[in-house]
């Protein structure tokens, strides 16, 4: 759900086009010139929207895009307050988690007019991703932009020095009872500062050099790079149906045996702990130190964790789960048009430009960051990644193999999180046992009624 965990801080403000031909009022009802504020948090997507920005002004010369980038925390927080002000962006990458609040309180502009109107084709994009942004009263505030699944990434000198080999990695199988050759490869990978392994006698997990597994911390109530793959793998979902589900599963038996077993590698040494990850330095950094063999990350990251200095990684999928199959979350990112914007005619002809072929095909794909939400481009993505030495089948082989799961989309999201995070953490620095989740299951379906 976090989509860049090593997004820049600051804002940065670049303006698309010339710059000079466009003017920045409002566009005149029979389609003037514009300019279209455009706001988005990810540094590694800038440039290949800088260059979506770049081709769009040139076959839409009256339009002009100013993009800004602000750093993940920084932007919600920084969008919320533009709705209150009347600054809102024309605009902005919207999000699964955050944009049916955004929708419910009127704060963005639905889009099923322009798509009726300019006949697009939602086949093209990859199945369900364009059900995910048409809320429960039937109106839709997006068109797919990308998708991205989760799998795991290795150190292949870790890897090498412990006597595994890479093949191995795509045939691993965990379970909540022993973890499985999963667990075993993580404790195996996981060193102490004696030079001791996780599966040696004497090895002593309060000094422990490097862990096999990395951690995000406890995942609250998505998971989505924490524990969702297991949890899924083990045949649990979130609720009754998805989207727009009226109760949660969080009590599921098959949950509780998957996060028991989950946090269990901290208790073993095998994973950090939740101080440790909450220290300040993030996942990418401390994996990049070689304090962690490997890590379980989104797709979007992985131009990142490849580009680490004196760090050589591989790519593995996640683990074959109690049901036969692996599993990974299926999300996916959209542009939103916020309900106030001066230029709706402007802004849309933008947003469906970025949902475009023109945009995600001949752009998007070649810049090997993200994985494009129309099919025909996913093939080009995986050769620009693979012409960069990247190999990144374990991310679509969800795809391909039908192991993909539909990220949740629900109302009161933003109190299922609070519940939800205070309950996994408590969980996860051992201050309350899985059975806590009983009652944060009935306060996250009280939500409902």
């Amino acid at each position: 759900m976090k989509r860049s965990l090593a997004v820049a801080g600051a804002a940065v403000l670049l303006l698309a086009g010339c710059g000079t031909s466009g003017s920045s009022e409002p566009e005149a009802a029979g389609g003037g010139s514009a300019t279209i504020d455009y706001w988005l948090w990810d540094t590694a997507q800038q440039p290949q929207y800088q260059a979506c920005a770049d081709a769009f002004h040139k076959a839409n010369p009256q339009y002009n895009v100013k993009i800004t980038q602000y750093g993940w925390d920084d932007y919600w927080s920084t969008l919320t307050t533009a709705f209150v002000s009347g600054t809102a962006p024309d605009v902005f990458t919207g999000h699964l988690s955050r944009y049916p609040e955004f929708a419910a309180q009127g704060q963005l502009m639905p889009i099923d007019d322009f798509v009726a109107k300019d006949k697009v084709d939602l086949s093209i994009y990859q199945d369900g991703l364009a059900d995910l942004w048409v809320t429960k009263e039937g109106k839709r505030y997006g068109l797919p932009k990308d998708f991205d699944t989760v799998a795991v990434i290795y150190n292949t000198k870790m890897l090498k020095d412990a006597g595994i080999k890479p093949e191995e990695m795509s045939k691993l199988s965990w379970n909540p009872q022993d973890g499985g050759t999963y667990e075993k490869v993580i404790a195996r990978l996981t060193v102490d500062k004696n030079g001791k392994r996780g599966d040696e006698p004497g090895f002593d997990k309060t000094k422990v050099a490097t862990y096999g597994i990395g951690s995000n911390g406890s995942g609250g109530g998505f998971g989505q790079t924490e524990w969702s793959m297991y949890t899924m793998s083990n045949g649990w979902q979130y609720g009754d149906q998805n989207p727009w589900p009226t109760k949660f599963n969080y009590a599921d038996p098959k949950f509780k045996e998957t996060i028991k077993w989950f946090t269990g590698l901290i208790e073993k040494g095998y994973m950090p702990s939740l101080d440790i990850v909450n220290s300040g330095v993030g996942m990418i950094d401390s994996y990049g130190a070689g304090k962690y063999a490997m890590v379980t990350e989104g797709s979007w990251n992985t131009k990142t964790f490849f580009s680490l200095k004196d760090v050589k990684s591989g790519i593995a999928p996640t683990p074959i789960g109690p049901t036969g199959k692996r599993a990974s979350l299926f999300n996916g990112l959209a542009d939103n048009i916020t309900a106030s914007t001066d230029n709706p005619e402007a802004s849309w002809a933008w947003v469906k430009f970025l949902a475009s072929p023109a945009c995600q095909e001949e752009i998007v794909a070649k810049q090997a960051t993200v994985f494009p939400a129309i099919k025909t481009a996913t093939a080009k993505a995986e050769q620009a990644f693979a012409d960069a030495g990247i190999d990144v089948k374990a991310f679509t082989v969800h795809v391909d193999e039908g192991t993909t799961h539909l990220a949740p989309i629900a109302e009161h999201w933003a109190d299922i999180t609070a519940t939800m995070t205070e309950t996994m953490e408590a969980i996860f620095s051992f201050k309350s046992d899985v059975n806590a989740l009983d009652q944060a299951n009935e306060t996250v379906n009280g939500l409902f009624g």
